[in-house]
């Protein structure tokens, strides 16, 4: 009887250790994936300064073959202050979207100053913002599809639980705004 007894409490300790860990280690998943979301917005977040640092030299390259376009240096310059006053990600993401908007027509600028195509220090420039472009797009993948499997995590049954009692709420997607998704129009 004592046996048995042993035998039954040492399969309740077991089965209480598994419960424990496996309990520890949803929970730590579920920060892991918080924390990977932060991380990779980061990133986003380090492409898109770079992105604005390049913007002044671009503009001012610009200003100098295109001064009466007064009103996209304006905007762009708005743009660039609403993104750094942003507080939210997705405030951050619309300000980038808008900005995007805003650098397509100054590119687009350069179809009526044919001098400003063979500038060399514009072409350096907008080479430059390009391969900015191209790294923010890779970091705006890789941060919806971290945000992606956190989401995932949290709708899930048991990730529900887990993200309920860290404190991890569903992330949100960095979504270009619809207006940004249209072609810019060149008007001469």
């Amino acid at each position: 009887m004592k046996k048995n007894l042993l035998i039954m409490l040492g399969i309740i300790v077991v089965v209480i250790l598994l419960f424990a860990t496996t309990l520890i280690s949803q929970y730590n998943k579920v920060i892991r994936m918080n924390e990977a979301v932060d991380a990779q917005w980061a990133q986003v977040e380090n492409q898109l300064k770079r992105r604005f640092d390049l913007i002044p030299n671009l503009v001012e390259t610009v200003k100098g073959y295109a001064a009466h376009e007064k009103e996209v240096f304006e905007f762009i310059a708005e743009a660039r202050t609403a993104y750094f006053s942003a507080k939210s990600v997705g405030d951050k993401a619309r300000t980038a979207g808008e900005l995007e908007g805003a650098l397509s027509r100054l590119l687009l600028l350069q179809e009526r100053y044919p001098d400003l195509k063979a500038n060399e220090s514009f072409l350096k420039l907008q080479d430059s913002l390009e391969g900015a472009e191209n790294r923010i797009a890779v970091e705006r993948m890789r941060y919806n599809e971290t945000v992606r499997m956190l989401n995932s995590y949290v709708k899930s049954f048991w990730g529900r639980f887990f993200a309920a009692w860290a404190g991890v709420e569903k992330a949100q997607y960095f979504e270009i705004p619809e207006a940004q998704t249209e072609t810019p129009k060149v008007k001469f």
